[in-house]
């Protein structure tokens, strides 16, 4: 018994925090993160080596799609 009391409550956190919309304060967030606004982001981008090693594996290995292309007919 009284675990009806408790499990609404619970329920009604829960929908609470389902049907929010969330209200969150980005500002706040970046300044505890320590980011700062102007910072650009790190990671890859488009001038990364990537694309070199891209361009490198289809000229490496389009000969190889031509082969199976061609015993597929």
């Amino acid at each position: 018994m009284g675990r009806g009391r408790a499990k609404a409550k619970q329920q009604k956190v829960a929908r609470k925090l389902k049907y929010s919309t969330g209200g969150t304060d980005l500002d706040r967030l970046r300044s505890e993160l320590g980011v700062a606004e102007d910072e650009e982001p790190t990671g890859p981008g488009p001038d990364d080596s990537y694309a070199d090693s891209h361009d490198d594996l289809i000229d490496r290995y389009a000969d190889l799609a031509e082969k199976y292309t061609e015993s597929d007919k």
